[in-house]
């Protein structure tokens, strides 16, 4: 498997140097927010989405200092769809924790979330490139836009793949293109480099998302750092759960549209059981591997690099982790 610090190191001070702007900008002299703040900052995560708007501009050349300031507010924006996620999703578990909502409230997830998404909209303005701002804010809307696609099918086991689709695009793919994007757009690349890591980017995105799909039914709670089956219990009708009712015997297909139609996670066992018998898990991760090279081919316009080396190592990491 393909260690995910190895690219890491190659932007550790830059890493560390956009921690302590994302501690500095989170900063609020309202207790609540801080303590929330707080909260978010010390349950990690890997910040692959801010990584990538770093290695993205390192194999564009640029290494001004807006890539820093560009970086936190992606995973400004980030975190804020997470809080509000979370919510939504009345999730309890986020990378092995209480998520904020379980430790603070609905309430107070939902305001430090519009918190974060206008700090993230004061930041970006430090760049002063009109470009910079448009990306950040059709990104923005994507996502919300996303996020609204997936409750209008929450329990709808009528879904079909290319809706499916459509919605990790706008809901989780859309940043991670965004901040393949904006390393091209911080250095002035062309029009062909700055196309070609959007492209890398949505396609790396959505490998991920399908790369979760699976881990949902394969992973363990530890490992993903959430309760197993948690799509399921929030009526999502995930890719492999879609495969299985159009593909399935009738058995399995009657299963899994309980599943969906009820939200039950006490079905977890019979509908792994369908998914497994049907080759469901399969197809998925062969659509995420498909998405990955899809990733690797669209930045073949990037010089050589340490950093174009980086890109194509996160696209192998995408589909081979296991959380």
């Amino acid at each position: 498997m393909p260690k995910v610090v190895s690219f890491h190191a190659l932007i550790a001070q830059e890493m560390e140097a956009l921690d302590r702007l994302i501690r500095q900008r989170l900063g609020s002299d309202v207790a609540l927010v801080q303590a929330v703040a707080d909260y978010i900052i010390a349950g990690g995560g890997k910040r692959l989405r801010p990584a990538l708007v770093l290695l993205a501009s390192g194999a564009c050349g640029y290494f001004g200092p807006h890539r820093l300031d560009i970086a936190a507010v992606v995973e400004f924006i980030h975190t804020a769809t997470l809080l509000h996620d979370d919510v939504v999703d009345e999730s309890e578990l986020r990378r092995g924790r209480k998520t904020a909502n379980t430790q603070f409230g609905n309430a107070a997830s939902v305001l430090v979330g519009d918190f974060l998404y206008s700090r993230a909209f004061q930041m970006m303005l430090v760049a002063q490139d009109m470009r910079v701002m448009e990306v950040l804010a059709t990104a923005t809307n994507t996502i919300a836009e996303g996020e609204v696609l997936q409750l209008m099918n929450i329990r709808n086991a009528g879904i079909s793949e290319g809706e499916y689709l459509n919605v990790i695009r706008r809901k989780t793919a859309k940043l991670f293109e965004a901040a393949a994007q904006l390393g091209a757009v911080l250095a002035k690349s062309s029009a062909e480099v700055e196309q070609g890591l959007a492209r890398y980017g949505a396609h790396l995105g959505t490998a991920f998302q399908l790369v979760d799909d699976v881990l949902d039914y394969s992973g363990d709670s530890e490992s993903i750092g959430k309760n197993l089956g948690d799509d399921l219990s929030e009526g999502k009708a995930t890719l492999p759960l879609i495969f299985i009712l159009h593909n399935g015997s009738v058995e399995q297909k009657a299963v899994v549209r309980a599943a969906i139609e009820n939200g039950e996670r006490g079905d977890l066992l019979q509908v792994k059981a369908a998914l497994l018998a049907g080759g469901a898990l399969k197809y998925a991760y062969d659509a995420a591997y498909g998405e990955a090279m899809m990733a690797r081919e669209s930045i073949a316009c990037l010089p050589n690099s340490s950093f174009k080396d980086s890109l194509l190592e996160l696209s192998d990491f995408a589909v081979e982790r296991n959380h």
